[in-house]
């Protein structure tokens, strides 16, 4: 009985280091809210990522239009500026000179509208420890009425985020 109690100052000051550790591992993720990670799959026509990233507002922040389908504006939840939503994508990179493009490689990941309005987002890569980021400008993208995915371009690489993310 007596060994148990030594041990219980031990177990205890283990158990808050790692608590602390991670707290403070929470704390460098939550930073970072737009990310891209690449995925292990293999894909024949670029590069397999998931983005994640914060979009949408409130309607009452729509101050002179949102979206303008069919010549009418409205809002449309979870899309254009802000950070209301957190939502994700599987896209693939393509890279022809210097263009680059994402294709979305799940349907409705994004959206089961027929248009997405990305906000300017700037993207953490997080690869190898390095400040590196894949900006894509502000855009309306429609689906494509064959395979059904939306296409994002004029994508860059920098070292530092070129979109302020709101």
């Amino acid at each position: 009985m007596m060994k148990n109690y030594k041990k219980q100052p031990v177990i205890i000051m283990m158990a808050i280091c790692l608590s602390f550790t991670f707290v403070s591992c929470g704390d460098d993720m939550s930073s970072e809210k737009n990310i891209l990670v690449a995925t292990s799959f293999a894909e024949k026509t670029g590069s397999a990522c998931t983005v994640f990233v914060e979009v949408g507002h409130y309607a009452s922040d729509c101050k002179n239009s949102c979206v303008v389908v069919n010549g009418q504006s409205i809002h449309v939840d979870c899309q254009g500026f802000g950070h209301q939503c957190n939502t994700s994508t599987s896209v693939t990179l393509q890279q022809v000179g210097s263009a680059i493009t994402a294709t979305t490689t799940d349907t409705f990941g994004l959206t089961s509208l027929d248009f997405f309005n990305m906000p300017a987002r700037s993207l953490s890569t997080g690869e190898s420890g390095n400040n590196a980021y894949l900006n894509i400008p502000a855009q309306l993208v429609e689906r494509d009425t064959a395979t059904l995915q939306f296409t994002f371009t004029g994508l860059f690489y920098t070292n530092k985020p070129e979109y302020n993310n709101f």
